[in-house]
């Protein structure tokens, strides 16, 4: 029997216009349980294409009119959903932790993070300047200018809930555009929260923001819509490509930000009593369930130094408190679902059963949720395995061993993702060699996390994005505003 009955449960409810509606949802409804305790907590509906159409066009209906407010008025909207999400950041967190399982401070980090990027784009009427030349020939002038793209929409992952709607929703209104968000289906209601906050904003017209819940059909119905202008994304590698492909056979702009393996480099310099709780957090917060988690630690030396920095690191590891992630002394937290906490299961049985040295086994038991999984270390000798080249979105550190940083390198660029990496050092030298080299788009010298501010792009290479332009900073203006360039004769 079920924790919580389906009758005892609420279904959300679609944001459409201004209004919260029932959507048909014709594939039926989702549950969604806390990955701790296992508890229903609500019902999520699998909206259809009927429903993403009423959504759209509502956007569409009121984009005219919001492109019409003056840039610092729609800058003051912002600065509204600023001051809401401000006062109400505590709450947001704790419905983090609920729905998605990191722990409370991970949580609050998150919920911060996504802020920033509300503060970032209050500066939109400077972002949005654009850029003139005169007398290009006798009495030609040249101006360009920036016009919103029109009806934009958000597809978002669970593993930050708050933060990565947020990475996207300013950007696109105060650039001028309607805008749709298609939330995770694993875990919705930080997303209904804010929803909720923007429904009392008196200075958004209704239209303008828009929330539709559901999975593959929903996702489908805006990435076919005639009316979805353009299409901004955040999950793993293969379903990055596939919203690049449809999209672009659609006729729309994207942006799809794919998957990571993260490399974190440790020279035999590195001082450890900083660097493994830096690379604790990295491999093991949220669950590792990050895509700028350190999954692969890459350590450099002689035998004796790897060796050292290795039992530095199964130390740490093992002392790690694993648990709900609204209990005190958690560091790690339950994945999002058991379904994620069996594929990490069966990584490590397959490292058990191989020639991979098992340095630290985290698997435990699963708890009420069925989502609960500790630290695991393993140390593999094949450079091009699963385990050290894919995503395993879990608390599984890899090692690999490398004999200097040209050979460490060489590893870390042999992986068909670049989203970020970091190197642990007391070198200048060769922290900048490994900034040159590097190949990937957010490194980290003596960082765990290299998580930009959001006045900076979100700036993944290789497979971790499909699109030339990221999330945050400049190139969020960039990608909801197309460039208009007139030459004028008087």
């Amino acid at each position: 029997m079920s924790l919580t009955t389906v009758t005892e449960t609420r279904t959300l409810s679609n944001y459409v216009g201004g209004a919260w509606i029932e959507a048909q949802a014709p594939a039926g409804t989702l549950e969604d349980r806390d990955p701790a305790t296992g508890e229903l907590a609500a019902m999520i509906p699998l909206s259809g294409a009927a429903d993403v159409d009423a959504a759209v066009r509502a956007a569409r209906a009121a984009q005219p009119g919001w492109r019409e407010i003056a840039p610092q008025k729609r800058a003051r909207a912002v600065i509204a959903l600023r001051e809401a999400l401000w006062e109400r950041r505590e709450d947001l967190a704790r419905l983090v932790t609920a729905d998605m399982g990191k722990t409370l401070d991970d949580a609050r980090g998150e919920v911060l993070r996504g802020i920033e990027s509300v503060e970032a784009a209050c500066g939109i009427p400077h972002l949005l300047k654009g850029e003139n030349l005169e007398g290009v020939a006798h009495g030609v002038d040249v101006e360009l200018v920036r016009q919103p793209v029109g009806v934009v929409a958000a597809i978002t992952p669970f593993n930050f809930p708050a933060m990565i709607p947020l990475w996207f929703l300013p950007f696109a209104i105060a650039t001028g555009n309607s805008f749709v968000l298609k939330p995770s289906e694993r875990d919705p209601r930080p997303a209904e929260l804010i929803f909720e906050l923007i429904d009392r904003i008196e200075e958004l017209p209704d239209g303008i923001l828009n929330l539709v819940h559901g999975g593959r059909d929903a996702v489908n119905g805006l990435l076919d819509h005639p009316e979805v202008d353009a299409i901004s994304f955040v999950g793993q590698a293969s379903t990055a490509r596939y919203i690049a492909e449809r999209s672009a056979a659609n006729g729309k702009r994207f942006q799809a930000l794919g998957g990571a393996k993260n490399s974190l480099v440790v020279m035999p310099d590195a001082e450890l009593e900083t660097s493994v709780p830096a690379i604790m957090a990295s491999a093991f917060g949220a669950g590792g369930q990050r895509c700028l988690a350190g999954s692969v630690a890459v350590l450099v030396g002689s035998r004796d130094e790897q060796d050292r920095a290795l039992e530095a690191l199964a130390a740490a590891a093992a002392a790690l408190g694993v648990g709900p992630g609204d209990q005190q002394g958690v560091e790690v937290c339950p994945l999002v679902s058991p379904e994620a906490r069996d594929r990490v299961a069966v990584a490590i049985e397959t490292a058990v059963a191989g020639d991979d040295e098992v340095v630290l086994d985290g698997r435990r038991d699963a708890g009420p949720g069925g989502s609960l999984i500790g630290p695991s270390i393993i140390a593999t000798a094949e450079l091009e395995s699963e385990l050290a080249r894919e995503e395993l979105f879990g608390p599984l550190l890899a090692i690999v061993r490398a004999a200097d940083l040209d050979a460490a390198l060489e590893f870390v660029n042999g992986s068909r993702y670049g989203n970020a990496g970091s190197i642990f050092t007391s070198s200048g030298a060769a922290a900048r060699a490994y900034r040159y080299g590097a190949e990937a788009g957010m490194l980290g010298v003596n960082v765990g996390v290299a998580a930009p501010v959001a006045w900076f792009p979100f700036s993944g290479w290789k497979d971790s994005i499909d699109g030339d332009l990221h999330a945050n900073g400049t190139d969020a203006v960039d990608f909801y505003t197309r460039k208009k360039v007139i030459t004028s004769r008087w």
